[in-house]
């Protein structure tokens, strides 16, 4: 992410919350209660199903367009990570969240800051609270890990350094494929992607989750509705379902773990550089009474400075721009202050077909 991303938050810092022991909580407390008879959208239907991708697959470029223009989302196989390093991110993710609550404490993240240990940042906006821990990295893991395992941090660290190596040259791999959908195939047409077209310059940040069972999950939330500030999200998520997204016509669609499969998320800035084609996908983590699940998400975002906007390709006579010109830097502020709102807040025109931005199609689905 930006170099200086606690910017976006520092004027929206987050409320100090009390960090629960769920493994102490038998009742759902009336804090993370949620009224889910509050959601008037159907839930998970059975006949749809989010795209899978085989990434060596002749085709894989023309299936990823149609997702990401039908879903704002896909499942890819065959991506280069390895499962040994997929088991040992989880690993990690496990032995972390399973730390007493007063030590994973000593790397909390501060009201206005970016990296360690806390609530989803999307509390805020939410009378509920959520049935999750977080853990966020923004540059090297060292200075927390060594707070949460002092006599081996050097074993995790190595882990989500190369995690996030592999994960960076997967997400340009993911860049071209996507833009090369939208006919967008030279280097020349996205400068920042550098002299090599490698997106050397791309800022990125890695999500740690952690959903604990639940003694009341259909009451429970664990984390709410929402889109990503990104251009792409890659998630690994480990053998326990929760993950949903919203698709119009079908409601709440569950996106079953794969083996060894890896999500992926169009995000609000793919939309704005898109102008609207690729849509960036509403979604949300429910829990289970048995079951802890774990995920990692990796968040893919330009330089701090580089602007982006509809790309020139996709404006025309017909097609006029959707958006203004937003760095990252500049979204996320957007973003802390108006949440799901924050797409709708940088457009400048309406499309021409009359609908307006995922969030504003479904805000009765956002339940507090």
């Amino acid at each position: 992410m930006p170099s200086r991303l606690s910017d976006a938050f520092r004027a929206h810092p987050q409320q100090q919350l009390k960090h629960p022991d769920f493994t102490s909580l038998h009742e759902l407390p009336d804090s993370y209660a949620w009224n889910q008879r509050d959601d008037p959208s159907p839930e998970t239907f059975a006949t749809e199903s989010v795209p899978l991708v085989d990434l060596n697959d002749s085709n894989a470029l023309q299936v990823i367009g149609h997702a990401c223009k039908t879903w704002g989302i896909f499942q890819v196989t065959n991506h280069g990570i390895s499962t040994s390093l997929l088991d040992m991110v989880e690993h990690t993710c496990r032995s972390l969240f399973s730390l007493p609550v007063h030590q994973k404490l000593k790397a909390a993240r501060s009201p206005d800051g970016v990296s360690g240990y806390g609530f989803a940042r999307i509390s805020s906006f939410f009378s509920k609270l959520m049935w999750s821990q977080g853990f966020t990295i923004v540059g090297p893991p060292d200075e927390h890990f060594c707070q949460l395992w002092p006599q081996d941090f050097s074993y995790h660290c190595d882990v989500i350094k190369e995690y996030k190596e592999e994960m960076k040259k997967l997400a340009g791999r993911l860049m071209w494929l996507m833009l090369g959908s939208l006919g967008i195939i030279a280097k020349e047409d996205i400068k920042w992607a550098g002299p090599k077209a490698d997106f050397k310059g791309a800022s990125a940040a890695l999500q740690l989750n952690y959903y604990p069972a639940c003694p009341d999950p259909d009451r429970a939330m664990g984390l709410a509705p929402h889109t990503d500030s990104t251009l792409l999200t890659i998630l690994y998520q480990n053998s326990t379902s929760g993950l949903q997204v919203f698709k119009e016509g079908a409601g709440w669609v569950a996106v079953p773990p794969v083996p060894g499969g890896l999500v992926i998320n169009v995000g609000d800035l793919m939309h704005i550089l898109s102008n609207g084609s690729y849509q960036s996908v509403l979604h949300r983590a429910m829990v289970n009474r048995s079951h802890h699940r774990l995920s990692s998400a990796y968040l893919y975002g330009p330089p701090s400075t580089v602007e982006i906007s509809p790309h020139p390709k996709l404006v025309g006579p017909t097609h006029p721009p959707l958006y203004r010109p937003v760095t990252w830097n500049e979204y996320l502020h957007t973003k802390a202050k108006h949440f799901n709102k924050a797409l709708s807040s940088v457009r400048v025109c309406v499309p021409l077909n009359g609908l307006g931005d995922v969030n504003e199609q479904n805000n009765s689905v956002t339940v507090g």
